[in-house]
């Protein structure tokens, strides 16, 4: 079984309709794993036949029908495996009631007695995103233009594609300075850095230098002065 406290989870479902308490259910799961800040391509990605009617306005979200789903398992017959998968690690989920409270019951419904934050613990990003963007838009869609991640194949919603974006959202909003790679292949978002870089023309004419002027070189040189004076003589540039 795989433990790490660097181990997280990005995770997102798809459901029949918005309330557990209701009946609804689950019908699709999409994780991508993360560790050490770097997706890990082992990903889980699962349907599920949820014995209950999708509402109409939960297919137009999410484009998936009964009819679909008619010879996907259920979720006790995956609730194990699954569990193994999740155990010990971070949850990343926007907003994250949602989603929790959908797995609570199923766990529940699948006679399993521990829920979802005696397995895991569980880090909301919605809430992360409010407390970084206060009175802000934050949903995912405005989360991937305000970090510049591509959603473009998100017609619809899908758990394990959503699950993706998600995990590029999240090392973006989280990363910062000290987030950058060393990789060459991803960035510090783990997107793949050849869709990023912008490379120049070998050919290209070179770059105009345009030298200081005496006076500029002059007052650059007063200012410098004055440093040096207010550090008493340790300025770094100026030592032999």
């Amino acid at each position: 079984m795989r433990q790490s406290t660097d181990r997280q989870i990005v995770l997102d479902t798809e459901t029949t309709g918005l309330d557990p308490n209701d009946g609804h259910r689950i019908i699709e799961i999409g994780c991508v794993e993360v560790i050490n800040r770097r997706l890990t391509g082992n990903d889980y990605h699962q349907y599920l036949k949820p014995d209950w009617e999708i509402d109409p306005g939960a297919v137009e979200v999410h484009g998936i029908t009964n009819e679909m789903l008619a010879d996907k398992p259920r979720f006790q017959d995956i609730s194990a495996d699954f569990i193994d998968y999740l155990k010990d690690a971070e949850l990343i989920i926007h907003n994250a009631p949602f989603d929790v409270g959908f797995l609570d019951m199923e766990l529940v419904r699948s006679g399993n007695k521990s829920m979802i934050r005696n397995l895991c613990t569980v880090t909301d990003s919605l809430v992360m995103a409010r407390q970084k963007h206060p009175g802000q838009k934050n949903t995912l869609d405005a989360l991937c233009k305000r970090y510049d991640v591509d959603n473009s194949a998100r017609d619809l919603h899908g758990a394990l594609l959503d699950a993706q974006i998600l995990a590029h959202v999240y090392l973006a909003m989280t990363g910062g300075q000290g987030a950058l790679s060393l990789d060459s292949s991803t960035d510090a978002s783990g997107m793949p850095t050849e869709e990023k870089i912008r490379r120049l023309d070998a050919e290209r004419p070179p770059l105009r230098t345009i030298q200081p002027t005496t006076d500029e070189l002059a007052l650059h040189e007063s200012r410098l002065d004055a440093v040096d004076k207010a550090s008493e003589g340790k300025t770094v540039w100026r030592m032999p």
